[in-house]
């Protein structure tokens, strides 16, 4: 009865000399990884010997759920992961994107981060009670078969972010010295990137407990000599309708940003024990994303406003994007010193784009039976692979494409959260609503019919609130002056939380699960 494609695989009785292996829960053992001759278990037996984790999308048993420093390890892994010059980026957007003072921007930034971070927070802490990551976990809202929709939208989305992370890096790279070439930049954040995970959750979280301590004094010295400089421009606040369209386009961007997490927040709790506190791995979260976006993103907003009237700032920006503007910060008063520390915030994207790059790979391993046998560091290189041959090209195209991803990231996961939280708590009724036992059993678990229909439903309401440059929908065009103002995710999310609901009664009705 619907067993995983790679339970298949490995529940096919003696190979190699070893017992059968059964597998009823879905927890996998891991000396099944390596058993048999065929390519996958010889891979995964070389990776056993360099320490590399084997698991991907199998459950994870409680024999195994060894992350004893839970709490800590999860608010760290986010506090590096936002503590970084990309962050900063998107508070910088607030001027020169979307024409807005300071006040406005730093209200936007405050409480658009906060609407955006707590449906992460609340998902890992999914991961210690069911052990199992979040598109697997996915299953349950979206079905068997609906999920690997799912999956496809997130493995854009990772690739989509480790893009946009990496050509900050570079331009910080490039502002250091102008020998290293947009290109050259790239390849040292990726490849820096995937030797941290190639080796799994361990190291991940290994590498995100300390790698912000140094991210966080650099902004600091940023703070500290821009403050001293004495260049800060309160630039008004505006007014009507095109002062809400604004603020509407930025809070999507700044909420796109902030709620990319949700969909692999389960992936980095999986490994901590049943015992641990939900209420403490929410809060840990919460605080782990919750400082590091409102300072770094305050932080840049107040930048960038002083870029109007300081001529070294607005050439540094116009040169040299985000990197040339730090430069301009840091670099006059502090000389050598101040390349170190464009250095260090760098490389701080190696710690940005660890989630994304370990979670891509779960997200193709969804996708099917094949995919599931290939290895996750396989699907680590490849993943690194492709953005890195995405992000050359597009290095001098950074401020539009971050702005276009940032909003197209913020409508597909409002309606994954429509469709997520409507199942928890309306049709679940909360934790005990869930059986972690059939997540690879496709007749248990939700058709995914209604899911889907709801997902195209807030594709539609996402068509209508948006404010694009390629694209103003009908409802987020009377919104905001001419250039409308963008209200995608908030009808995406709505247009999906109530269709699902009636969609799913009828599902639940005809089909019982």
């Amino acid at each position: 009865m619907g067993h995983s494609e790679f339970d298949e695989e490995i529940s096919i009785g003696d190979k190699g000399g070893k017992d059968e292996v059964v597998i009823e829960t879905g927890a996998v053992p891991t000396e099944a990884f390596e058993q048999g001759n065929t390519w996958s278990a010889k891979v995964q037996r070389l990776a056993g010997k360099f320490k590399i984790e084997q698991r991907g999308i199998e459950r994870v048993p409680e024999n195994e759920r060894t992350d004893t420093n839970g709490v800590a390890n999860v608010g760290t892994m986010w506090l590096a992961a936002n503590m970084v010059v990309s962050s900063f980026a998107i508070g910088a957007l607030a001027t020169p994107v979307f024409f807005l003072g300071f006040v406005d921007s730093v209200l936007t930034i405050f409480f658009f981060n906060i609407l955006g971070i707590l449906p992460v927070a609340f998902f890992s802490t999914f991961g210690p009670v069911f052990g199992l990551r979040q598109m697997v976990l996915s299953r349950f809202f979206y079905g068997f078969y609906g999920v690997k929709i799912i999956a496809v939208f997130n493995i854009l989305a990772c690739i989509g972010w480790s893009c946009v992370n990496t050509i900050v890096g570079a331009q910080l790279l490039h502002a250091v010295n102008n020998d290293v070439p947009g290109f050259a930049g790239v390849l040292i954040i990726a490849i820096a990137t995937f030797i941290v995970t190639l080796f799994g959750y361990k190291i991940v979280h290994a590498y995100e407990f300390w790698s912000w301590i140094p991210c966080f004094i650099v902004f600091l010295i940023i703070l500290g000599e821009f403050a001293h400089s004495g260049k800060f421009s309160n630039l008004p606040m505006g007014v009507g309708s095109s002062e809400a369209g604004s603020v509407l386009s930025f809070a999507a961007s700044v909420f796109g940003y902030a709620t990319g997490w949700t969909s692999y927040a389960a992936d980095y709790t999986c490994y901590q024990p049943t015992t641990i506190s939900r209420t403490k791995v929410f809060f840990s979260t919460l605080c782990g994303l919750a400082f590091p976006l409102l300072f770094t993103q305050m932080l840049g907003a107040a930048v960038m406003t002083a870029s109007i009237n300081t001529p070294a700032y607005s050439d540094g920006y116009a040169n040299s994007g985000i990197g040339g503007l730090l430069a301009a910060v840091l670099v006059p008063p502090l000389g050598k010193f101040g390349q170190f520390c464009l250095v260090i915030l760098a490389m701080s994207i190696v710690a940005n784009n660890c989630p994304n790059i370990y979670s891509v790979s779960l997200s193709m391993q969804v996708l099917a039976r094949w995919t599931a046998r290939v290895p996750r560091f396989i699907w680590t290189f490849l993943g690194t692979c492709c953005y890195i041959a995405i992000a050359i090209p597009g290095y001098s195209h950074f401020e539009s494409v971050l702005e276009n991803f940032m909003l197209i990231i913020a409508y597909w996961l409002a309606i994954y959260e429509g469709v997520s939280l409507t199942e928890h708590f309306v049709f679940k009724k909360g934790f005990g609503g869930y059986a972690p036992e059939i997540y690879d059993k496709p007749s248990l678990l939700p058709p995914g019919i209604a899911a889907i229909t709801a997902f195209c439903f807030g594709i539609f309401g996402a068509v209508m609130g948006m404010s694009q440059v390629w694209f103003i929908g009908p409802i987020g065009k009377h919104i905001g002056g001419p250039f409308g103002g963008d209200i995608g995710f908030e009808l995406a999310f709505a247009f999906t939380a109530i269709s699902y609901f009636v969609f799913r009664k009828i599902e639940y009705r005809h089909f019982s699960r």
